[in-house]
């Protein structure tokens, strides 16, 4: 019998070792191919990789990193670490400064399964979360990016996983601690609290008994010791500066105060989750009234609070960024997965409608109509309708953007192949899911997901899926004239509209942004001044003695004539 019990054990650690491993491989062909291929997007992309590369100069600047030989103040500086380190085997390019946050994301893939597998017993619902958010258009492209977000939701995940292993082995406690230490020192401290409360408050809902151990506490506080060791180093350098510009000015003052432009409404958050999150949004309202129902079970309070806390906690911020967002998804996936589980269990039953299982059990066909709260067929009815509508924008948009339609003597699009075939991809998708969808096929679900992950492995296979670099004059040329023309570690003036973090990475240096009177005084006392101007303009600079120096995609970098 022992052996028996034994046998099916290491059964069942070998099919989620193969899963796990099936999820990784899966992830990392989605987050891997074209890194490299696209110049870096501004801001956080620009920022993260010139600090990165200041890092990988300095011996010194690893832990007091700078940014234009300034000190950074704005994130610890972990990611930067390992970008840095990459750099140093790999050379400083496109592909170096995304491929290690790129990787992190796709661990997190597996560590939603893990999540998935300690908070339902069957093992049908971690594999749905994990598919859903392997197929999130936000988790995908930031993730993808040289950004820091990526790997907080991975850190984050981690934190969670190692909180529900806590329950039953205390030694996880430390693997707690640490992995807050590695949320608090990629994107600050406040953001590590935040997280931190949604965990805390986990627990004191389902395991209070945990709250009260001194030995889950002790190992709590010593993972989380290299934070204070860092903070500490940067007080003992900076002093209150420091905390001035880390904790006040890049974080707390985001709540009241918006960052530049970047405000909105208190529903922008659930306006940016309703049109990216496709097609999963359909899903969101169900998995959530699933879990408020299952309350009382472990999945049903870590997503409600997970989800409430943070959406809350970001909305009431006035700073309103987009990639915010992204530590929530996670938690939408647990509840769209345990949704999506119930109509895997219940189609293709011939009921009229989707079912939702009470506090303790999986329905089977004999028992459910006697147990389950049901949505009437509408809602059933509703869904396919809109999978359908979706149908057919998509079949409309391949058609526009195939260019064939003619307005007088001038085509509505220009042909566009790349973004054609991802349109079709869609298009075939979504019809082939409305079919089976509206026969209560239960196949409808991987005809949904594999058609999705094709979809995105088109969309970043292509040159779209970085579709701010159509925002602004492109950086890469201008910055790659700058560095060619101008001594290093000359500041670059500049008639520019606002910053551009990339051009001054790939400038590699730093261009201030200044009015015509103050470049007039410049140019008077500047041994040798550098000005870059759109050439359109160049006639009209107010300017006497200058020489232009070289001109790229309608950009002319000048200095004083004869100086050279």
């Amino acid at each position: 019998m022992i052996n028996k019990i034994l046998t099916k054990k290491n059964l069942h650690s070998h099919i989620d070792l193969l899963l796990i491993l099936s999820l990784l491989l899966a992830a990392v062909v989605l987050f891997y191919p074209n890194l490299g291929t696209l110049p870096l997007r501004d801001w956080d992309e620009g920022i993260v990789a010139q600090v990165a590369r200041e890092i990988s100069r300095e011996k010194w600047n690893w832990l007091y990193p700078t940014i234009n030989d300034t000190p950074y103040f704005n994130k610890p500086p972990l990611i930067h670490w390992s970008i840095a380190f990459v750099y140093s085997i790999a050379g400083v390019n496109e592909l170096t400064a995304r491929l290690f946050p790129a990787l992190l994301t796709a661990f997190s893939v597996p560590l939603i399964y893990g999540v998935g597998r300690e908070l339902f017993r069957p093992r049908t619902p971690a594999i749905f979360t994990a598919l859903v958010y392997l197929t999130l258009l936000p988790v995908v492209r930031h993730g993808r990016l040289a950004m820091l977000d990526g790997a907080v939701v991975c850190f984050f995940l981690l934190m969670i996983w190692c909180v529900l292993r806590s329950r039953h082995n205390l030694r996880y406690s430390l693997a707690i601690g640490i992995s807050f230490a590695l949320v608090s020192l990629s994107k600050g401290i406040i953001l590590g609290l935040l997280l931190g409360v949604i965990a805390f408050l986990f627990l004191w809902w389902d395991t209070p008994r945990l709250l009260s151990s001194k030995y889950f506490w002790s190992g709590i506080l010593l993972g989380m010791l290299p934070v204070f060791l860092w903070y500490t180093a940067q007080f003992f350098h900076y002093g209150v500066e420091f905390f001035y510009a880390n904790f006040f000015h890049q974080s707390l003052k985001r709540i009241w105060q918006p960052v530049g432009s970047h405000d909105g409404p208190i529903w922008y958050y659930l306006l940016e989750i309703i049109e990216y999150s496709f097609p999963w949004q359909l899903f969101c309202l169900p998995g959530l009234y699933l879990s408020w129902k299952n309350r009382n079970l472990s999945w049903g309070k870590l997503i409600l609070i997970w989800s409430g806390v943070y959406l809350l906690a970001i909305s009431l911020m006035n700073t309103k960024l987009p990639w915010y967002v992204l530590p929530i998804y996670p938690a939408l996936a647990l509840a769209v997965g345990s949704y999506l589980t119930e109509i895997w269990h219940q189609f293709p039953l011939d009921l009229g409608y989707f079912w939702f299982p009470n506090d303790k059990y999986l329905p089977t066909h004999k028992d459910s109509k006697k147990h389950l709260w049901s949505i009437p067929t509408v809602y059933h009815r509703l869904v396919v309708a809109l999978f359908a509508l979706l149908a057919i924008i998509a079949w409309v948009t391949s058609v526009y953007l195939s260019g064939i339609f003619i307005l007088g003597e001038s085509n509505l699009a220009k042909p566009n192949l790349q973004l054609q075939l991802i349109s079709v991809a869609v298009a075939m998708t979504l019809t082939m899911v409305t079919l089976l969808l509206n026969q209560r096929d239960r196949q409808f679900l991987l005809i949904l997901i594999w058609g999705t992950y094709l979809s995105l492995l088109m969309f970043v296979s292509s040159p779209h899926w970085v579709w701010e670099l159509e925002e602004d004059y492109p950086a890469k040329p201008v910055g790659e004239m700058i560095q060619k023309n101008t001594p290093p570690g000359q500041i670059i003036y500049s008639f520019g509209t606002r910053d551009r973090p990339s051009l001054n990475f790939y400038s590699d240096r730093l261009i201030k942004r200044v009015g015509p009177e103050k470049i007039q005084q410049q140019w008077q006392s500047i041994t040798q001044p550098y000005l870059l101007v759109e050439a359109s303009i160049l006639n009209d600079l107010p300017l006497n003695n200058f020489q232009v120096l070289n001109t790229v995609k309608g950009w002319a970098l000048v200095t004083r004539e004869g100086k050279r």
